[in-house]
């Protein structure tokens, strides 16, 4: 098979503020003429940096020396216009996040349109009508009513296409693909997956897949090639690699899933929070007096109940209203219905008196880069709500701190550093630590693991099962990542477009669902080669 990339002794550093950092040191590999080959590791591995020397697409403080060569044309050191007339034209990139990667100031035809008119040299209809023929092939329904769309008038999934789209336009002979299913919804995850496959056999096209879901890996690719510190540890054919892996990192990632169930509610456990017929609708308004035209219906009659100990899975795609039903019983957002909390209704309860009791019902958000701030120390962070609430008499604030630190499976002595010294697993701590400080009875973890390597999903669900069961918490916990839900939930809510379309047991729900739609999600997470087992 005759390679259409082929790199050999490739090592990439950084320079910065005088040090010097080794991201990729000395790595062989190569892509066949319609071979899919997967890099794959944890974050900091040196995976996206690798995909990123081929054609020099790293910041000036970036030193690379090796081969790279694309059909035998070295990239290493090419002059800026061969380097041009490959990038985009001969090798593609799709990025993990469309909607960082496309730009929210113009329509998707006009996005399109500029890669194909540099390319390609076509004007007006031609390129429009090539536009229509691209988003067809990529499965974007009614393309002539999406040209005139910017990128936040579409879904995850939608704006994922558009992504593939731009990267085929130009008739690429290789794809790389970033991460392009990592925050996407099972269902479409499996959409886009299917997606590349059929492309790839269409076009004959060799695909570069990087990602740290080996599930993903041993669905479509040819041949694995397993990164760590910047080093391939272990290559070779995908089955190879499943059946009989070598090195001990490999055989980590491979057992690095979640696994068995969480331990059994304890007898007689008290309700901590129940909803009946609980909905969420906001209003539509128009004309100068703002008059209500109709109804954004996010939730439509919830009825849910969690007790101490006790774990419910809310499960469902992107707008399914699974974040808006947790943020009402939070009392963050408006909703109509009873919501008890150890048997009180409190939906009709005053600002103050709802203060009180914040510090028994605690969130946990998806990214906690996003949700920790960059300028307080971590000690800063974890005593804020001991600021809000107070702490009680004789207790020193930086000695709960450290505890709660200790708790997490941090060392107390980092507390004075900032969040951007941490690993992703590591602030996912941080925040867990934030929340736990208070000792809530309730606490919502909302998709907590979905941006965090697999061999770290493990750790961070096996800590929330021992603070479950030390604390007797309640979870209302919300994931896309049903093997995630399956691991740590007593019971599971599946919600689709507002309704709750099935509820029960999480053994029942798993195993026999009753709805067509809860089996559509199962055999969109399990059904991917290597998800069973997990």
């Amino acid at each position: 098979m005759s390679a259409v990339l082929q790199v050999r002794g490739l090592k990439v550093s950084f320079r910065q503020d005088g040090e010097t950092t080794h991201a990729v040191r000395g790595v062989d590999f190569e892509v066949g003429r319609g071979e899919t080959v997967a890099l794959v590791g944890e974050s900091g591995s040196g995976k996206s940096v690798t995909a990123l020397s081929t054609v020099s697409l790293l910041g000036d403080s970036a030193r690379v020396e090796g081969s790279v060569r694309y059909m035998g044309a070295e990239m290493v050191g090419a002059d800026e216009q061969k380097l041009m007339e490959v990038r985009g034209n001969d090798i593609s990139f799709i990025f993990q996040e469309p909607m960082t990667s496309l730009n929210p100031l113009h329509t998707l035809e006009k996005q399109l349109a500029e890669s194909i008119e540099l390319h390609q040299g076509l004007r007006g209809a031609d390129v429009r009508k090539r536009i229509i023929e691209l988003l067809h092939d990529v499965g974007i329904h009614d393309p002539e009513s999406r040209l005139g769309a910017y990128p936040h008038q579409l879904s995850g999934g939608q704006r994922q296409r558009v992504m593939i789209a731009m990267a085929l336009a130009n008739n690429p002979d290789l794809l790389i693909a970033d991460e392009p299913t990592t925050a996407l919804d099972v269902t479409i995850q499996a959409q886009i997956l299917d997606l590349l496959a059929e492309l790839k056999q269409k076009r004959q096209m060799s695909l570069l897949f990087i990602t740290h879901d080996l599930g993903i890996v041993r669905a479509i690719a040819d041949r694995v090639c397993v990164m760590k510190d910047g080093e391939i540890v272990e290559s070779g054919p995908t089955d190879e690699i499943f059946g009989n892996p070598q090195h001990d990192y490999t055989r980590k990632l491979l057992s690095a899933a979640p696994r068995g169930t969480p331990p059994p509610v304890p007898e007689g456990a008290e309700e901590i929070v129940r909803t009946e017929d609980l909905r969420i609708w906001f209003p539509i308004q128009a004309g100068l007096l703002k008059r209500t035209v109709g109804h954004v219906k996010a939730v439509n009659a919830a009825s849910l109940s969690v007790r101490a100990g006790e774990t419910l899975g809310i499960v469902g795609e992107s707008g399914s209203g699974k974040t808006t039903l947790a943020l009402a019983i939070m009392r963050l957002i408006q909703s109509e219905g009873p919501i008890y909390y150890l048997g009180e209704d409190i939906q009709g309860w005053k600002t103050r008196r709802m203060r009180e009791l914040r510090r028994h019902m605690q969130i946990v958000f998806q990214d906690p880069f996003g949700s920790l701030s960059p300028r307080l120390t971590v000690a800063q962070i974890v005593a804020e709500g001991l600021g809000v609430h107070g702490v009680e008499k004789g207790q020193d604030p930086r000695a709960l701190v450290a505890q709660m630190l200790t708790e997490v499976g941090l060392d107390p002595s980092v507390m004075d550093r900032y969040p951007h010294e941490f690993s992703g697993g590591q602030r996912q701590r941080i925040a867990i630590a934030r929340a736990m400080i208070l000792r809530p009875r309730l606490m919502v973890l909302d998709e907590p693991t979905s941006a965090l390597d697999m061999t770290v999903q493990v750790q961070i669900v096996d800590l929330l099962r021992d603070l479950q069961q030390k604390y007797g918490l309640a979870y209302l916990f919300i994931s896309h990542d049903l093997r995630v839900v399956r691991a740590l939930s007593h019971k599971v809510m599946v919600m689709k477009q507002g309704d709750v379309v099935e509820a029960g047991p999480a053994a029942e729900v798993f195993d026999a669902p009753k709805s067509d739609y809860t089996r559509t999600l199962m055999n969109a997470a399990f059904d991917l080669p290597g998800a069973a087992q997990a």
